[in-house]
């Protein structure tokens, strides 16, 4: 074992891995020691307490879909030849499983069909197909993966033929992973031979580009705003030339879809601005006061919902990241093996996560244009499998959009 290794480990107070380390086989101690060596400990920083700052919060103006309407031509207009030229990449976040959906493949590869098969993928692809049409133009998609799926994501892609996308323009790509401790700080094992990872957030696709050597590729393309979505949202519009059309020409640093909430109580992060900068402030971060706060003509202060679907500027997205993310340390459940190697399965949390999350890159622009669009046409997310923001509800929106499931 490298000296080195364990110097590290002994700085960092890892004592319980060394020990552990003396009882592995020559192969588990490489195994192990491989997932060491590439641990960024600049994470347990966040484990101290840092003195909080103060916040000035303010409600922030959204181009409302009534104004988009009126201009929708010269947006798309705009739009349309940024994509012609290949100015546009998307990024598609689809590291999840479909657990919560009773699902254990990729969330993406989930059947909505009902009398045919629909999948999750197959809508986002079609989506995306509506605008490469229009634009008689190919656009490079980075599809974020897991560890967990990505084979059987690209297996998925390519037993249905990519859902006619030209694959020489898909990329896939797996997340980083971020090491789980328990709440002294401490390294947990999910096996003798492996440490306790899991992905490091939805914030975590530019680094995640960096390393596996995607990110060279787009910097050094005419590539200037990349469209990031998530999976779980089976009608949104992705390459949307009016949204990017609206966002050029407005120039603001970047752009977020949003939608108005449904009622001042809704579970979605709220679009704002913190200390003159664009900012989402989750909903359990609103006072009362805040929540219920109305502008001149009633409608909500902060009322904007935002439905993870940006568009940022490439090349301020390398110059503002190059500088870490701030982490987020949160409180979960891991599974872990003990010291005695019997694998431990916690109900309550046992373990802090640390992950970076999309809506701080928000907060590294400088400006942002708050961009509505209509809940009925675009927000269909599907997050249960019955409730509120499930595959039902999902469905519904679907049929009322024309789908034949």
């Amino acid at each position: 074992m490298q000296e080195n290794i364990l110097d590290i480990l002994k700085e960092k107070e890892q004592f319980h891995i060394i020990e552990h380390l003396e009882s592995l086989s020559e192969k588990e101690a490489a195994k192990l020691t491989e997932q060491i060596e590439a641990i960024d400990w600049t994470f347990l920083d966040y484990l101290k307490e840092s003195p909080k700052k103060s916040s000035v919060i303010e409600p922030i103006p959204a181009l409302q879909i009534k104004d988009i309407d009126n201009m929708s031509e010269t947006y798309k207009t705009i739009g349309s030849k940024a994509i012609k030229d290949g100015k546009l990449c998307l990024l598609l976040l689809a590291g999840g499983q479909g657990t919560r959906l009773g699902h254990d493949k990729p969330k993406g590869a989930y059947n909505m069909g009902i009398t045919k098969d629909l999948y999750i993928f197959e809508l986002l692809i079609e989506h995306t197909m509506d605008v490469v049409k229009m634009t008689d133009t190919w656009i490079h998609m980075y599809i974020m993966t897991s560890d967990i799926n990505y084979h059987d994501t690209i297996s998925f892609f390519k037993e249905h033929n990519y859902f006619g996308y030209n694959p020489d323009f898909l990329h896939f790509f797996v997340q980083e992973l971020n090491p789980a401790t328990d709440f002294d700080g401490r390294l947990l094992l999910s096996s003798r031979d492996s440490l306790a990872l899991s992905p490091n957030g939805n914030g975590g696709w530019f680094s995640s580009l960096k390393r596996c050597g995607l990110l060279d590729t787009i910097l050094s393309s005419d590539m200037e705003w990349i469209n990031v979505f998530s999976v779980d949202n089976v009608l949104q519009r992705i390459a949307d030339p009016i949204f990017l059309g609206a966002t050029i020409h407005s120039k603001k640093m970047c752009g977020s879809k949003v939608v108005y909430k449904a009622s001042a109580e809704e579970k979605v992060g709220a679009i704002c601005k913190e200390n003159g900068k664009p900012h989402i402030i989750e909903y359990y971060e609103l006072s009362k006061d805040m929540m219920y706060q109305t502008n001149e003509d009633g409608s909500l202060a902060y009322g904007y919902g935002v439905i993870l679907n940006y568009l940022f500027p490439i090349h301020r997205l390398k110059e503002t990241l190059d500088i870490k993310m701030p982490l987020h340390v949160v409180k979960k459940a891991v599974p872990y093996i003990n010291s005695t190697g019997e694998l431990i399965t916690p109900t309550e949390p046992n373990a802090y996560k640390f992950e970076t999350l999309a809506l701080d890159l928000i907060h590294e622009m400088d400006d942002c244009l708050v961009y509505e669009v209509s809940r009925e046409k675009e927000f269909a997310p599907v997050k249960n499998r019955v409730g509120v923001d499930s595959v039902d509800t999902a469905r519904e929106l679907l049929s009322k959009n024309g789908y034949t499931l």
